[in-house]
Parts: C-alpha cells; sequence; structure tokens
C-alpha cells in the first residue's frame, strides 16, 4: 500500500467543498452522485472517497469522476488541485462543450467519437505542429482510460485508425526536426497503447509488433522514457506467452533505463514484473526479492517524473500483482488474500483489472490445498456482474478458467448455480459471436 506520508493533501479540492459548495464530505459524495445520475454515470461515491481525494491518497480520480467533477465545479483536474501530469496538460473546453461522453453510447458505437484526430484533406497531409501532437498525445491517454474502464473491444480497431493516421502525418506531413522527434514519441506512444489493446484482446502477435515499433521510436527518437515502456510490456507479453527468461531480461533492461528517469514508481512496476518471470520458473527467493524492491521504491511515493499513464500503478494494483505471482508460486491462501486487497483498494475503480482480481480470488479458493468452494463461487458471481460493460477477452478467459477451477465443486450448490448462470451468459454469447 502507498506510504502515506508521501501523499500531498489537495487542499484546493478541500477549500472547493467547503468554502464554495459548503458541504461535508458526505454531502459532497451524495452531490457528485447525483451528478453522475443526472449524466447517465452510475458511480459509487462514498465520503471515503472524497477524503482519499483531498488527503492526497488519489493523485487524480478516474475518467468517470473527471467527467463529474468538471461538470460539478467548472473546473479542469488541475484547477481542482490533482497533481496528475495528463489531466494537468489536458486542454480545458470551453463550458458550454463539456457534455459527458454516454457510457453506453461509446459501448455500443466504439471510440471513435472520443478518439477522432484532426482530419485531414485528400493528398498530403500538408504542415504537421503541435496541435497533432497535442491529438495523438490526447488520444492515448484516451485509450487508457475508456479501457481501465470498459476493457478492449471497443478500443483496439478505433485505435488502430488512429495510428495509421499518425503514422501517415510522420511520414507523409511537412514537419520541422524538434515536431518531427516529438510526434515520434507521441507515435510509439500511440504504438504501445494500441499494442496493450492487442494484447488484452488475444492477440499477442500484433502486440509483439507494436511493442517492436514502439521501441525502434523510443531509439531513433532517443527517449528514455518510451524504450523503458516498451521494455517492460515486452516483459508482460513474454510472461503471457510462457517465456519467463524473456520476461526477466526485458524488466531487467526496462529498469535499466528507467533508473535515471527519477520515477521510483516505474521502476517498482519493473521490478514487479520481473517478481512475475520468477514467479513462473518456480523461483520463490528470487521473487520474493523482486517483490521487496517493488515495494521499496512504491513506498517512495509519486514523483512529478511520473508518466501520465502510470496512473493504473495504484496501491490496488501493486497488492494485485504480487498476488499473480504469489498464484504462480502455488501459494494460492496468499494469493487468494492479496486479491481481495487488490479489488479492495481499487474501490470501484479501474473495472477491467478488478474483474480479472475478482476472477482471481475466485481460482485461488477453488485450487487451494483447502478448497473453500462457497467463496470462489461468490467471487465468481461478482465478475459475471461487471458484463457487459466490461468487454475484455482476458476476463473473457479468466471466466472459463474459473468455470474449470470450480467444476470439480459442481456438486456445492452455490457453485452448480454459478455454473448454470455462467453458461448460459457464454451461450448468449456464443451466439451472437
Amino acid at each position: 500500500m502507498a506510504d502515506r506520508r508521501s501523499a500531498i493533501p489537495n487542499t484546493v479540492l478541500r477549500r472547493v467543498r467547503e468554502d464554495e459548495f459548503q458541504m461535508s464530505r458526505m454531502e459532497f459524495a451524495a452531490a457528485v452522485r447525483q451528478a453522475g445520475e443526472e449524466m447517465n454515470e452510475h458511480i459509487g461515491c462514498g465520503s471515503r472517497l472524497v477524503a482519499a481525494w483531498e488527503d492526497g491518497e488519489v493523485s487524480c480520480p478516474r475518467s468517470v469522476y473527471r467527467r463529474i467533477l468538471t461538470r460539478m465545479t467548472g473546473r479542469s483536474m488541475h484547477e481542482l488541485g490533482f497533481r496528475t501530469a495528463a489531466a494537468a496538460a489536458a486542454p480545458r473546453p470551453p463550458r458550454e462543450e463539456r457534455d459527458p461522453v454516454d457510457r453506453r453510447e461509446f459501448l455500443r458505437d466504439g471510440a471513435g467519437a472520443v478518439l477522432g484526430l484532426p482530419a485531414d484533406g485528400a493528398g498530403s497531409p500538408g504542415r504537421i505542429g503541435a496541435v497533432h501532437v497535442r491529438a495523438v498525445n490526447r488520444a492515448v491517454a484516451t485509450l487508457y482510460a475508456e479501457d481501465h474502464e470498459h476493457g478492449s473491444v471497443a478500443l483496439r480497431q478505433e485505435a488502430s485508425r488512429a495510428l495509421h493516421r499518425a503514422y501517415q502525418w510522420l511520414q507523409n506531413g511537412t514537419l520541422r526536426a524538434s515536431t518531427e522527434v516529438k510526434l515520434r514519441v507521441a507515435v510509439g506512444s500511440l504504438s504501445i497503447a494500441a499494442g496493450w489493446l492487442s494484447f488484452d484482446s488475444g492477440r499477442p502477435g500484433d502486440a509483439h509488433s507494436l511493442y517492436g515499433e514502439a521501441l525502434a521510436a523510443a531509439r531513433i527518437s532517443g527517449d528514455p522514457q518510451l524504450e523503458a515502456h516498451a521494455f517492460g510490456c515486452l516483459s508482460l507479453l513474454a510472461r503471457a506467452q510462457g517465456r519467463p527468461r524473456e520476461a526477466i531480461a526485458a524488466a531487467q533492461g526496462a529498469q535499466t533505463v528507467a533508473r535515471d528517469l527519477g520515477s521510483p514508481r516505474l521502476v517498482s512496476l519493473f521490478h514487479m514484473r520481473e517478481a512475475r518471470g520468477w514467479a513462473l520458473i518456480g523461483d520463490a527467493a528470487a521473487t520474493d526479492q523482486a517483490i521487496i524492491k517493488a515495494h521499496r521504491l512504491y513506498a517512495k511515493g509519486p514523483a512529478d517524473a511520473d508518466p501520465p499513464w502510470l496512473d493504473f500503478y495504484a496501491p490496488g494494483e501493486l497488492a494485485g500483482l504480487e498476488a499473480l505471482a504469489r498464484a504462480d508460486l502455488g501459494q494460492h491462501e496468499r494469493a487468494a488474500a492479496g486479491a481481495e486487497q487488490a479489488v479492495l483498494l481499487h474501490g470501484g475503480a479501474f473495472a477491467r483489472n478488478s474483474a480479472l482480481y475478482t476472477a482471481d480470488i475466485a481460482i485461488q479458493h477453488a485450487v487451494g490445498d483447502r478448497p473453500e468452494p462457497e467463496a470462489a463461487a461468490d467471487a465468481a458471481g461478482r465478475v459475471l456482474a461487471y458484463l457487459p460493460e466490461v468487454r475484455s477477452d482476458r476476463l473473457l478467459q479468466s471466466l472459463h478458467d474459473v468455470a474449470g477451477a470450480l467444476q470439480r465443486h459442481s456438486r456445492v450448490p452455490a457453485v452448480a448455480g454459478w455454473l448454470k448462470e455462467y453458461r448460459t451468459i457464454a451461450a448468449i454469447r456464443g451466439g451472437q459471436a
């Protein structure tokens, strides 16, 4: 969990709540929920979450709360005292243009409405400038924010189209040398985002190619942060494909590149990626050593050098990644407890990751030395609640794994009931495919 001593209180938000709205935290949370309902956003904001914002435990709210708070207060996240670099840099639209992106419309129609890059006329893209670089960076931020909430299904093809257009700007546009470097880095970041969506959609070959393009962009432009990010993604992909030695080497390469960037939490993430490689090999001592390093670095707190995409690496994610390593080592009880902690710490944020960790809770309870089938069925039921809002092939695969793990306990009534519900949902989804 994050070191509370490193948190910087958000006194701006507190003044807005106390002086302008003249509300208690409980009243303010109720106002946030009411505003969410008016925007067709169904959330569970409580006084504890408001306290986390004001106490600095949350550097910046997740996307749905950013939209609601902006609508409520008429201020950007930067103007409300939040510290995330992406929120501070994001352009603030005119008040009359601040309409929310309706979640149901997004899920039905895809990401085009919120991801569109500036349209070009026929022929050459013409002169490419700072506005194009900002557009690519905004597209990257939007992809990550929506992916955390919904998963990759509605995003992957739109990300591919955006990447194609960005490459056209880079290859055929008229650019100054300084703009070309910035655009190349932005396109590399978009390649990583598209690669992640391919990975989450069960397309590891596409992901590997896109991560390789990002690594090449980083080397050409001399950008160590992008290079470290690409290595970290290659580590994750290698581990998922059962190549632990490659995963360890890529994670260690990411650590080497990131060591001087001034972001302890970035290096912490790469130590956790290394831990998962060691765990897959079955080396418990090396896994523990990497996990300890990850926690020590994380405890140093956030830094101005933290990249915007690192927002997902919250305390819940730290706990969840350790839980996955424990599961690979066969430490089922510790893995289940860690996954429970991850979901609790996420507190409703990062829906896709919360769903995956909830699925892991079910699996660990089902396969442990002392199985708890009722607890497994309860967690499995919570996973189904994330559908259809979260649409991720990894989540569907996790549900398949949950069903396989629970099958051995099918005589337990709670398990039998879940298996029946799961098969019904799976049959419906199969008919829609």
